[in-house]
Parts: C-alpha cells; structure tokens; sequence
C-alpha cells in the first residue's frame, strides 16, 4: 500500500471518530427539560378521570367549588358526584330542546354556569350515592347513551302525533336512570340524614358568590353578555373585561387562596398530552434550530427536517407575545373554541423564570405531572373562553368598574 494511501486512511479516520463520539454523546445526553418550582398552590381534591364522556364541564367545575368548600374549612370527606349534575342537566337541557322545536345544540356538552345552576336548583350528593356507571364498565363511555338520548328528543320533536305526550319526559328521564343511576332522594354522610339540597347547604358555601368573566372585543367591557358558543345552552351570562383584567383576576386569586374554574381552547399543538400548554414562537424556533452547534440542533437535528413542536418540548423556549386582537382573530375564525373546562390552582414558575398556572386536568393521572398540567401564562392569554371565580377574589379596583 501507498504512504500516500495511508495517509489518506488514517485523516478520514480522524475526522470521522470524533463524529461518532459526538453522535454518541448525543444520545446519552437528555434535553434539560421543564423543571418547575412551586410559587402558590392551593388544596384541590383527588384527580378524577372524565374517560370517555364530554362531561370535563362537570369534572372542572365541581372540583373548583370542592376546593371553595375546602377553602371555608370544611373537614369532613369531600367528592361530590359529577354525574348528578350530569344528569340533572340533561333532563333540563331536553325540556329547553323541546321547547324550542330542536333548534338549539343537544349533545355532552355544556357549561359552568350549568353546574352552578343544578346546585342551586336540585343540591348535590356525594360521588358514592351515585357514581353514574350504571352500564357494565367502571369508567365512564357514554357514546351510547349521548346517541340514544339525541335520537329520542329528535323524536319527540318530530311530532308524529301532532301533540306531545304526557309520557315523554318519564321516557327521557328512564334513559337517564338505566345509564347513569337513579338520582338519590335521602342518603347519611357521617350519621346525618341528608337529601341533596340540605346536603348542599351543610357545605358552607354561598352559591351567589360565583360569577363568569370572559374577554372579548365584540362586546363592551365591564358590562354583562351571553357567552356565545354552543355548550352554553343554559344561556349563561357573564362579565366581559379587558384581558388584562381577566389575567389580573386569575393572578389575585391564585395568590389570595381561591381556585379558577377555566374554560379553554386545548386543540393547539402546544397543549401536549405531557402535561404542557405553551405558545411556542415556531418561526424562532426554527432560526434556531438552523444554527450550527445550537442546543436544538443538538437534540433533535439542524435542518428543515426536524420538528419544531419537539423542539418546544425539550426545553423552555421563546413564546409569541398575545395580543388582544390575535386572540379575539382566533375566537372570530374558529380557531379558538370551547373544548375543555380545566380548574387552575395553582401558579408555578420554570427554571428561567417563566409563570405557568398550575391546572388540574380530569384526564386521570395522565402526563408526566400526574393528572396536573403546567400551563403559560401565553397560552392562558391566548386560549381562555371564559372563567368562573368567588367575586370576592376579584380585586377591588377591577370590582369598582364592573356594572354588577
């Protein structure tokens, strides 16, 4: 062999060892990650799992009055059931879809003010008088019963008798107990005989405290509005303020020890299934990720090629700054809507930082938080529909412009 030869050997081997040692430095290595560190949290009650049902509305709402009931220093076992709610809110929501002919939404979903509407109305019980799995699984699927229950009404407003019948509602309400349960008249919690409503009113809050709040620029600010999507079917009205007002509020009471029931747009990419809600600045993310020896190039690969979202992921990164009109574009274009009701108890902060609220999800213990969520005050900004807080956790100065 040529010295020539040789020579050329042993400089491709030179260059090429110190690439695989890189290449295997990389793969030993992890991304840093989201690390966070508690600033505020206040007492919420186990994590519960929604499963195959759109009832998150119910999950997320009777968690927040049961941490307002842990608030008021209630002591005693607290888990109320979801599924009364439930399925007092459909017989209502079946009366109104009659009333009006069928020409209003008919499905799972619904709202907050639903909830505080039923409590007020029929009480509440505890999860174990009646858990709502009345149909042979032990988490809850109510594709079957959502379809029977649709396919009825429609029936019934169809008419073929040329008059309703006195028998109808029995028949709706029939469906209702099959799948989830009969609704309990009387039941004891610690040796006292209860029935839903005295019930309600041995937990120690007052459901005049409770008021919704959104933000949008098509209605005028601190006057009351219909919040309009179509799970508000109750027609539920709220008070409409600048965004800085709402994020304001949310902060006030977070620090003050109330809880926030959260309505939220969750279709982004950046609400993974992990545990994250974050508005990553994608066209940054990509500048950098096209740097030579960036710390993204790094862990997932310079280049076009590569996915900026798990770039997001890895590790904090740069968010967009919301605006009001961009938020205001997305509910006006549909890329914003009501997907999911979550309850924010907390606020957290990263090791840059950065504020998240900390929200529990009624997903089960899913994500690598368990069940909790870590979400940016970006993504709060950008995708919240509407909120539910006791009113004494909004601050004075916010209250005062308020047409109450």
């Amino acid at each position: 062999m040529k010295i020539s030869k040789v020579l050329t050997i042993i400089a491709l081997m030179c260059a090429i060892t110190p690439a695989f040692a890189a290449k295997k430095k990389q793969k030993e290595e992890k991304p840093e990650g989201y690390k966070f560190e508690v600033v505020k949290e206040n007492p919420i009650t186990s994590i519960k799992n929604q499963a195959s049902s759109g009832t998150c509305w119910a999950f997320s709402a009777i968690s927040f009055f049961e941490s307002e009931i842990l608030r008021n220093g209630y002591t005693g076992d607290l888990d109320l059931s979801e599924m009364f709610v439930v399925s007092h809110a459909y017989q209502d929501r079946a009366d109104k879809f009659v009333r009006l002919h069928g020409v209003m939404s008919f499905h799972a979903g619904s709202s907050f003010g639903n909830v505080l509407q039923v409590m007020k109305k029929y009480g509440a019980v505890p999860e174990v008088e009646m858990t709502g799995l009345n149909y042979g699984t032990d988490i809850h699927r109510h594709g079957e019963m959502d379809a029977v229950l649709r396919a009825y009404v429609d029936a019934i407003v169809s008419n073929p008798n040329r008059q309703l019948s006195t028998a109808w509602r029995n028949g709706f309400q029939g469906i209702l107990d099959a799948y989830l349960g009969e609704r309990p008249d009387n039941f004891v919690v610690a040796g006292n005989e209860y029935n839903p409503e005295s019930y309600m009113e041995s937990l120690g809050i007052n459901l005049d405290d409770y008021v919704d709040l959104c933000s949008w620029t098509h209605e005028p600010f601190y006057e009351e509005t219909i919040i309009t999507v179509p799970d508000n079917w109750v027609w539920e009205r709220a008070y409409n303020i600048p965004l800085d007002d709402l994020v304001a509020i949310i902060d006030n009471a977070i620090m003050n020890g109330y809880t926030v029931a959260w309505a939220s747009d969750v279709s982004e990419k950046g609400f993974n299934r992990k545990g994250l809600g974050i508005v990553p600045d994608y066209d940054k993310l990509i500048e950098k990720q096209q740097e030579v020896g960036s710390d993204q190039a790094r862990w997932i690969g310079a280049g076009p090629a590569s996915r900026p979202e798990e770039i997001a992921f890895a590790a904090p990164c740069e968010e967009l700054e919301i605006t009001v009109e961009m938020r205001q574009e997305g509910y006006d274009n549909y890329t914003t809507t009501d997907d999911h009701g979550m309850h924010i108890f907390g606020i957290a902060k990263d090791q840059n930082g950065k504020k998240y609220y900390m929200v529990k999800n009624s997903w089960g213990e899913a994500g690598e938080y368990k069940g909790i969520w870590y979400v940016s005050e970006a993504f709060v900004r950008y995708k919240t529909m509407d909120i539910m807080v006791n009113r004494h956790a909004i601050p004075a100065e916010i209250s005062e412009k308020i047409n109450w």
